[in-house]
């Protein structure tokens, strides 16, 4: 019980120092995007963590002037939780694509509390909007967390079946066309072994392009 109450205290402490680390960055988002805010148009919204953050040029590959990237670096999902309206509903989405769940396992989180942030999330979305297109991407492998890929792969099985279960929810598995024969492709990443490089971000490209189509 003891190392319970210490579990969630710690927990609480990196949850409140997080808020105050992204602050400024998110407050950077807003005024990027100011003139897409409340307003009656309604967006598709990439957010999540660095791999989202750090993909370029979203508009421009969709060829969809309406899509916003609001992904901020080494975020985990209950941070995205806590500044959903400022990152998401802020900019009436019709479509969200979430990122979240790898910064997560690498900080040691449980899959199930991740799990419940995630569920946090549709739920806030779908209140404000029933009809909202979610997108979740699954946990990507990375030669840096190579160690964790089965924490990753049980999540990215309980994203598939959340996607299962709501016909508004739709599950993006970048993780498999990552893979070849079993082993991680090498030469889809950045010198840090954890971000992808262009090839890498076509892969991602040729697997939500498809589902994007669909949800229309």
């Amino acid at each position: 019980m003891k190392y319970y109450f210490s579990f969630i205290l710690c927990l609480l402490i990196q949850s409140v120092q997080s808020q105050i680390f992204f602050q400024s960055e998110v407050n950077k988002i807003q005024q990027r995007y100011k003139n897409q805010i409340n307003k009656n148009t309604k967006h598709i919204v990439f957010t999540g963590s660095s791999s989202i953050r750090m993909w370029k040029d979203l508009p421009g590959l969709f060829q969809n002037p309406k899509i916003i990237n609001t992904g901020f670096g080494g975020s985990k999902a209950s941070d995205l939780l806590y500044y959903l309206d400022e990152l998401v509903l802020d900019f009436n989405p019709s479509k969200v694509i979430i990122y979240e769940g790898d910064n997560d396992i690498s900080s040691g989180h449980k899959i199930n509390f991740i799990l419940k942030n995630i569920k946090s999330i549709i739920k806030k979305i779908e209140e404000k909007n029933k009809y909202v297109q979610i997108i979740l991407i699954s946990a990507k492998p990375s030669i840096m967390r190579w160690d964790l890929r089965k924490k990753y792969i049980q999540l990215n099985k309980k994203y598939k079946n959340l996607a299962l279960k709501n016909n508004n929810i739709h599950y993006a598995d970048i993780w498999s066309q990552m893979i070849d024969s079993g082993e991680l492709k090498t030469d889809i990443f950045i010198e840090d072994g954890l971000h992808l490089n262009e090839k890498g971000y076509k892969i991602w490209e040729k697997v939500l392009r498809p589902i994007l189509r669909r949800t229309d």
